[in-house]
């Protein structure tokens, strides 16, 4: 018997592997994910994409490459203990190139963890590291899933919260980052996503907003200033703009991350580190 293809909030990660598939396919590519189409096409692939959609498919592309830089930073720097909260259809285990002894954990909702671990095995995917699956939902008792599956608190990790906060109410992202730093050994890094609440009103994502709600998949929480936000935990956060990521690549600035276009709507993506450690 099959696993479920994914619903609800886990849809979502579908859109996000058509992008990358997409991605793929262009000369000028920011990066190759092989996985994300057949990824996508088992998962029946989302046609007729609102304008909304497909300007966000271009901030799913230019977050990948940030969010792989943060990555690959992280193993430079010798860490070798990497956790994906909301791995999704995340293939990184597959794609990248990771130093020996690196151990990925991936976190999701166990149904979804199957329906990618079934499509990958029958692709005879192999990945690059040692890629640990923990099935857990992100709202409930999710590190004693983490230890269980052999995660050491005690050595430094990155942590990769992609594609989720938004996703969570404001006392569920305070409850994960308590979690998370409870977690992070001596040298620990973080890398997260959010927005503040004039994107989440925009006009520009009133469909794309309607679309999610039609997969029980709406956004639930903002957040005016992410970097004291994580300062409040423990991290000291650095922002990068989608324009700045856009020009370091030779791409045009995208809609969603033009302030001529967006105002004062902000879409995060900051990375940090414990407060006492140097950069």
């Amino acid at each position: 018997m099959h696993p479920p293809t994914p619903t609800g909030v886990s849809r979502t990660a579908v859109l996000i592997a058509q992008a990358r598939a997409r991605e793929g396919r262009r000369r000028d590519r920011m990066f190759i994910d092989q996985y994300a189409g057949p990824l996508a096409a088992a998962a029946g692939w989302i046609g007729n994409l609102s304008r909304a959609g497909m300007l966000v498919e271009d901030h799913f592309v230019l977050r990948t490459r940030y969010f792989d830089d943060y990555l690959t930073t992280a193993l430079d720097d010798g860490i070798r203990q990497v956790v994906l909260l909301a791995a999704g259809l995340d293939s990184r285990a597959y794609r990248m190139l990771w130093p020996d002894g690196t151990r990925v954990f991936e976190v999701d909702l166990p149904d979804l963890l199957s329906f990618k671990n079934e499509v990958l095995a029958r692709r005879g995917a192999v990945p690059s590291c040692e890629r640990v699956p923990v099935p857990a939902d992100l709202r409930e008792e999710w590190p004693g899933a983490l230890r269980d599956a052999g995660f050491d608190p005690e050595l430094p990790t990155a942590w990769l919260v992609e594609g989720l906060m938004v996703y969570l109410t404001a006392a569920d992202n305070d409850r994960l980052l308590a979690r998370i730093g409870a977690l992070s050994g001596t040298g620990s890094r973080l890398a997260i996503e959010h927005v503040n609440q004039a994107y989440s009103e925009h006009p520009r994502m009133k469909p794309a907003h309607n679309r999610l709600a039609a997969t029980a998949a709406s956004w639930q929480s903002s957040v005016e200033d992410p970097v004291a936000w994580l300062a409040g935990h423990g991290w000291r956060g650095r922002i990068t703009g989608q324009a700045e990521i856009a020009k370091r690549n030779g791409r045009d600035i995208p809609p969603i991350a033009d302030v001529t276009v967006m105002g004062d709507a902000r879409l995060w993506l900051v990375d940090a580190v414990q407060e006492g450690a140097d950069r």
